[in-house]
């Protein structure tokens, strides 16, 4: 039917409201699970340093009577350290968009601090999962701290001609050729961290990689809850022969890499918390910067594992 002659339309008045929600939706991921798990330090330099250390392999241990002690040599501990690395969000506000009314947020700069923070806190933990070396500051250059991607030296399961990296020496691992995951993967993984007297007790799996483990058979089999209506398609928790698993979906991690964390075993280290700041204003706007320094702590990498080059 055709509109009424000379009827006044929305779309031809003049003096309509807006109709705008005082509420801003945002579905950015906040959640950052690996330094959501991990200790917490305070740091006091900029390269900080501790040390590890190893028992002796145990054997059948005995002596004559009468035996004349022969000393055996001393192992000395390992020193291993992290660089500090400045991470920082800035933004600027003129005075007029701080003070007209706005709707879902009363001052733009509370609301503008509280996503740089979380943003930040997001960046922390990307460089904590995917940083493969240790980077000294100096002039034009930016410190950076060696990430998880880059600690974990012993305990790998790589394709051909991946190389793990070496943290004592500040080499970073070499990608090797692509290959699917497999269950056997990571009790190959997961049988090497306890051989060498580790307890990992989370999976952290990119998504790329969620569907495989999901299709881990085990000893289990899924099942349909007819009652509730309910499919469980998925695998939560992978209890296997050397531990218990809770497997976490990590948005951060590059998608050919899974890695079986002991959260014990790792610390962030801070030596400035994350706060915000006024900076100089020269003209009608407020200038913030929002900033943190920190570095990632592996108390003793052996006790966790990787499984790298995944398609």
């Amino acid at each position: 039917m055709a509109q009424l002659v000379n009827a006044l339309a929305t779309f031809g008045a003049v003096g309509l409201r807006e109709s705008l929600a005082d509420q801003i939706y945002n579905i950015s991921p906040e959640e950052t699970p690996f330094l959501s798990s991990i200790g917490k330090e305070k740091a006091s330099a900029q390269y900080e340093e501790w040390q590890t250390d190893v028992l002796a392999a145990p054997f059948n241990n005995k002596v004559e009577q009468g035996n004349e002690a022969v000393f055996s040599a001393i192992t000395p501990t390992v020193r291993v350290g992290n660089r500090m690395q400045i991470s920082e969000k800035t933004y600027a506000v003129t005075g007029s968009q701080e003070a007209v009314s706005k709707a879902g947020r009363k001052s733009e700069i509370a609301m503008q601090d509280a996503k740089k923070m979380l943003e930040l806190k997001r960046d922390q933990e990307y460089a904590a999962l995917q940083n493969t070396t240790a980077i000294a500051s100096a002039a034009g250059v930016a410190g950076q701290a060696r990430g998880v991607a880059g600690w974990l030296q012993t305990n790998n399961s790589l394709g051909a001609t991946g190389v793990a990296p070496n943290p004592i020496t500040n080499t970073a691992p070499t990608d090797g050729t692509l290959r699917a995951l497999t269950e056997q993967m990571l009790k190959d993984v997961a049988k090497s961290a306890w051989d060498q007297g580790g307890d990992p007790t989370m999976l952290f799996v990119p998504s790329a990689q969620r569907g495989a483990v999901s299709a881990f058979t085990g000893g289990a089999t899924k099942f349909d809850k007819t009652e509730d209506k309910t499919l469980n398609a998925t695998v939560e928790v992978y209890v296997g022969d050397f531990g218990r698993y809770s497997i976490i979906n990590s948005r951060y991690q590059r998608t050919r890499d899974i890695f079986l964390l002991d959260p014990t075993m790792w610390s962030l280290m801070t030596l400035r918390s994350m706060k915000g700041k006024d900076l100089a204003e020269t003209g009608d706007s407020k200038k913030r910067m929002i900033n943190t320094e920190w570095t990632l702590k592996s108390k003793n990498e052996a006790a966790s594992a990787a499984i790298r080059d995944l398609s």
